[in-house]
């Protein structure tokens, strides 16, 4: 609260007193303490990377780690359904907006607000209490859904100037490596973790010097983290054969896929068919109609853009999506690759007013302007 006044010190004679003073002092404080958890966070990754590096065959018990997790689990609080519990927890402990978490669930921001106010009306009628987790693997759904959006928020930002958020993707990898530690038999715990290190390796190669983005087909692959790629690798498949006879879980399947596209030397070579097969799967596993948007892709690059054209305006036609940015972006993408270029430009453009994201129009828009000459 004293930074916060100080920033108002500072901010207030040339910017003028907010309306509401006491909401101004509150969001301030807020992100202020945000800021020092991440920081102290970060500060103990490194003091832990440092000793195992200095000692590597001590006891890595010795090394301590911090309560972020079991903060996670008690504010999932059992009287929550599952959405509920995510929402909240990604609001309260993870510090991200409405908006963000309205982004990453597809729904309006409005709704988001409405689930959060009636998680803490039912916490407050149960007696505003937060019983203690039964154990590591109690309430370990909704603990992965809310690192795998911190992660996907972090990793690829949906509101602002920055492409990417790497406190924040940082932070969600450091908790899935905690819930790693407690659960190594878990195949899920592994998978995300092994999806995060997958999907972060390529994170060099994202953008360019000026912070432009650049698409996953004309990445540098030399940038990418080899290292992480292979130890991500090994992970997942050590958590698959030891479930060999249970089905794998949503996040397993995604790491899957994200290790096909790693180990492939090129777009060219990847292999298309099997991350076909594997989207499909991912299909029946959740319902998600991204996994359905992302399955086109892969249909296009098996069976030509006209069949994966036809999967996404079966999706539109549906109503299943109710994100139209990422529906007009991809539906750009294999127009272009369809050499329907007039249709292609007009996807670009309307997808560009439809993002937040300062990068992300930015790319949208630069496509457009490629094709258009």
């Amino acid at each position: 609260m004293q930074e916060a006044l100080l920033a108002a010190h500072r901010q207030w004679p040339e910017g003028g007193v907010p309306d509401d003073t006491f909401a101004w002092l509150l969001t301030a404080a807020r992100r202020r303490m945000i800021d020092r958890i991440r920081s102290d966070h970060q500060r103990r990754e490194r003091e832990r990377n440092y000793v195992e590096l200095r000692y590597p065959l001590s006891d890595a018990s010795v090394v301590q780690t911090d309560d972020s997790v079991r903060l996670l689990r008690l504010c999932c609080h059992p009287e929550l359904t599952r959405s509920a519990q995510v929402a909240l927890t990604l609001r309260a402990v993870a510090g991200l907006t409405t908006a963000q978490i309205a982004h990453a669930y597809l729904l309006p921001e409005a709704t988001v607000a409405q689930r959060i106010s009636r998680a803490k009306a039912r916490i407050r009628a149960a007696g505003a209490g937060f019983p203690p987790p039964l154990g590591p693997g109690d309430r370990l759904d909704p603990v992965l859904d809310v690192v795998y959006v911190m992660f996907t928020e972090g990793h690829t930002s949906s509101a602002g100037d920055d492409a990417n958020d790497i406190r924040l993707s940082d932070e969600a990898i450091r908790l899935a490596r905690l819930l790693h530690v407690e659960l190594p038999d878990q195949i899920e715990v592994a998978g995300l973790l092994a999806l995060m290190m997958l999907t972060d390796a390529r994170r060099a190669a994202r953008t360019d010097a000026n912070g432009a983005l650049i698409p996953l087909d004309e990445q540098d692959r030399s940038l990418w983290d080899r290292d992480a790629i292979r130890d991500a690798t090994d992970l997942l498949d050590t958590a698959l054969a030891k479930g060999a006879r249970r089905p794998p879980g949503p996040y397993s399947i995604q790491a899957a896929i994200a290790a096909l596209h790693d180990e492939a030397p090129s777009t060219e070579t990847t292999d298309w068919p099997q991350i076909l097969v594997l989207f499909r799967l991912l299909e029946q596993t959740t319902r998600n109609p991204i996994a359905t948007l992302n399955r086109a892709v892969a249909e296009a690059m098996v069976h030509g853009p006209d069949a994966g054209l036809a999967t996404v305006d079966a999706l539109a036609g549906s109503r299943g999506i109710p994100d139209g940015k990422r529906l007009s972006s991809v539906r750009a993408h294999l127009l272009e690759r369809a050499g329907r270029r007039t249709a292609a430009i007009d996807e670009y453009r309307a997808a560009a007013r439809m993002t937040l994201s300062i990068p992300e129009r930015d790319y949208l828009l630069a496509r457009a302007r490629r094709l258009d000459g």
